[in-house]
């Protein structure tokens, strides 16, 4: 199926903007400062990272202590004044985001409160299908500028602190994404409980990886030869070390057997060794060993012998993201599309009807602009739900809208973050039978905005889908009107649309009471 969101406009912007992202991670606080110029173009003035121990907490513990609090406080303080001597003040010129540290602390509100309330840095954390979204755009000017990427298979993997990021690539389209709590300070840190000796924890190490990787390689139904492409400060440590002509603006091709003999070597030093011998600071150097041997079990499960190593970092990825303003590009609204279509096929849709009614949502969100005064990034959303509206009927004929709400909220659906994916799930919920109501579960713990939009959108699919009414895509010639309290939909070349017309009746309520304007079906011969 095409489908085109919006235009975003394009026109170049009168002056430079000085911005800067700020990543809280499981063993370090890094900050990015840019220019992004009028043409859009991206440039990296100042990186700095500060070591912290937020995952050893989180990973141990299940919360984050008091002195870890103070510490990433007095981190965020200085780079407070730093952003000040560049003039970046306001908050439409700052994004700081945590990840899995933060996110699994269960003193995580208490912790954002304290940053904020000692710095005035409003910290968002981010959920497993953001940060994937957010990897994506940073690689994603290396994976257009790399024909062979978009000719394979490509499984793009970063091994972080807490989780193990996993984006599987089809002619350059992700056609899977998923997180793993499969991280290299999680893994270190559930290893010391064993309290094995130290000549045995590369052993049991490799058993708790090789068990992950399994998973992986199962979960991919993989299709001939594939490229593996490794993110993440390790596996570029490792790359400074054996490669050294290696430029991060390009991709580099490490030899799994090298890889192998390092991390092998790295393995057999203590973490105290690690900071004498490589100068790295002492979170970084629990994380090497792990991360290292992580990214040798999967190549080799893959039977890889060398594996793509770039420089994307989750702050580039952020950085473009302002760079854009979290518009919604046709080549991400695409990447969306494809993923929620593998997610249909998964649950043997009815893919002719889905796209149909995609499209009849498309022309009908366009025909309402003014009407729904949504932003175009929710016609993706409406879109997405029409696609998934029906994939219920994989559990069961009865109430399959609340199967389908249940199947998209609980599904990798690449490109939107929890919230937006309740927004789908929700959407498709009601695309038949009984309206929102303040009583219905999820839709009660929704924000006024999100209640609203689900109302608009849902409305829409009701009236595409009553539209499609006998899965037969009769309805392909149509003009839309919006006239003094009615919603004109003239359809061409059609002689009777006596069934469409008849589940308009019943569909079309909510529509009117959303908009107050009443649908009507006409035909022209």
């Amino acid at each position: 199926m095409t489908t085109q969101p919006q235009e975003i406009p394009t026109e170049p912007r009168a002056v430079s903007r000085l911005v800067a992202v700020i990543d809280i991670g499981a063993t370090s606080i890094r900050m990015a400062i840019a220019e992004i110029k009028p043409s859009g173009e991206v440039q990296t003035l100042e990186s700095l990272q500060q070591a912290v121990s937020l995952g050893k907490d989180t990973f141990t513990k299940g919360y984050i202590d008091t002195e870890a609090i103070d510490e990433c406080v007095t981190v965020l303080r200085s780079f407070r004044e730093i952003l000040r001597q560049y003039q970046i003040v306001e908050e439409s010129q700052i994004r700081a985001v945590a990840t899995s540290a933060v996110r699994e602390a269960s003193n995580r509100e208490a912790f954002l409160d304290r940053i904020y309330v000692a710095t005035g840095i409003a910290v968002d954390v981010i959920d497993e299908a953001e940060t994937n979204r957010i990897t994506y755009l940073a690689v994603r000017g290396l994976i257009n500028a790399e024909p062979s990427i978009n000719k394979n298979e490509t499984l793009i993997i970063e091994v972080g602190g807490g989780n193990t990021e996993a984006l599987l690539l089809k002619s350059g389209q992700v056609t899977y994404s998923h997180t793993y709590h499969l991280g290299s300070l999680r893994l270190r840190e559930m290893l010391e409980d064993y309290r094995a000796p130290v000549l045995e924890l590369p052993e049991i190490m490799q058993i708790h990886i090789d068990r992950a990787v399994d998973q992986i390689r199962r979960r991919l139904s993989l299709e001939g030869s594939i490229k593996m492409l490794a993110l993440g400060g390790d596996i570029r440590f490792a790359c400074a070390r054996l490669l050294s002509d290696w430029s991060r603006k390009s991709l580099a091709r490490l030899p799994v057997s090298q890889l192998s003999v390092l991390s092998k070597d790295i393995l057999s030093h203590s973490v105290d060794d690690l900071v004498r011998r490589y100068h790295l600071p002492y979170p970084d150097a629990e994380t090497l060993g792990p991360a290292l041997l992580i990214y040798v079990r999967l190549a080799r499960a893959l039977r890889l012998r060398q594996i793509l190593v770039g420089g994307g970092t989750l702050r580039d990825g952020l950085m473009w993201e302002m760079a854009i303003r979290e518009a919604w590009t046709e080549d991400f609204h695409q990447q969306i599309i494809h993923s929620a279509l593998q997610i249909g096929r998964k649950y043997t849709f009815d893919e002719a009807h889905a796209s149909h009614v995609a499209n009849l949502c498309r022309k009908v969100f366009a025909a309402l602009r003014r009407e729904h005064r949504l932003a175009p990034r929710f016609e993706t959303i409406l879109i997405v739900a029409a696609l998934l509206h029906d994939v219920g009927l994989f559990v069961s004929n009865r109430s399959h809208h609340k199967h389908s709400m249940y199947l998209i909220m609980n599904s990798d659906l690449f490109g939107l973050g929890a919230r937006d994916l309740e927004l789908v799930g929700m959407i498709a919920r009601y695309h038949r039978r009984a309206l929102p109501r303040p009583t219905h579960e999820g839709y009660a713990r929704m924000d006024r905005q999100s209640r609203v939009a689900v109302s608009k959108l849902a409305s829409i699919l009701r009236v595409a889908d009553a539209l499609d009414s006998g899965h037969v895509q009769r309805i392909q010639n149509l003009e839309l009107n919006v006239d003094p309290g009615e919603f004109r939909i003239t359809v061409r070349d059609h002689a009777n649309l006596m069934l469409e017309r008849y589940a308009l009746q019943l569909k079309g309520q909510m529509f009117e009471q959303v908009y107050g304007m009443k649908v009507v079906l006409r035909e022209t011969g």
